[in-house]
């Protein structure tokens, strides 16, 4: 069992507990997935991009990723429907918390200049997202074979009912949220 998994247990439970006074376990949030997404914008004139963006993601993951594909046309993009658009991987179960401990224990550490992560970039049910510029923040990536540095996109997604419960729960498990 992962360590983070096991605060969960030990000591996020019972801390959410007492701060919102729920009478059962069950009622407690708790992480139910992590989605990691890669935007390709640039795919539909490199089909190179793919074939990259889909070996960093599975390399950050430990997953092979799905490719999104858009939905409509869109001319002035030279967009067609049904071309790919983008990578995505959900994570859950214990890949899920292996990768959450790896993303609040190291990942967001090797950020340049790192104060935080945003406190409000949750959606309004809970839920969390975090944006990265590039991806090689992540140990697996290996600087010198990245052909090109891309955004990703990794979104927690909670059973909280409200934002302040998700802030409280992700805060318990390790989450460095900025002051502001």
């Amino acid at each position: 069992m992962s360590q983070i998994r096991e605060k969960y247990q030990k000591e996020v439970v019972p801390a959410l507990q007492k701060q919102f006074g729920y009478k059962n376990v069950m009622q407690v949030p708790r992480v139910t997935k992590v989605v990691l997404n890669i935007g390709l914008g640039e795919a539909i004139s490199n089909a190179k991009a793919l074939e990259a963006a889909e070996k960093d993601l599975a390399a950050i993951a430990g997953q092979h990723p799905i490719v999104t594909r858009s939905k409509r046309s869109i001319a002035n993009f030279r967009l067609r429907a049904g071309m790919p658009i983008g990578m995505k991987v959900t994570l859950r179960g214990e890949r899920m918390y292996e990768f959450l401990e790896k993303l609040l224990n190291a990942v967001v550490f090797r950020i340049r200049e790192f104060q935080g992560v945003p406190r409000n970039a949750f959606d309004g049910r809970g839920s969390y997202t975090l944006a990265f510029k590039e991806q090689t923040v992540f140990p697996e990536i290996e600087y010198d074979k990245v052909d090109k540095l891309r955004g990703l996109e990794v979104s927690i997604v909670t059973t909280a009912k409200t934002d302040e419960e998700g802030r409280s729960l992700l805060g318990l498990m390790g989450m460095p949220f900025s002051r502001e």
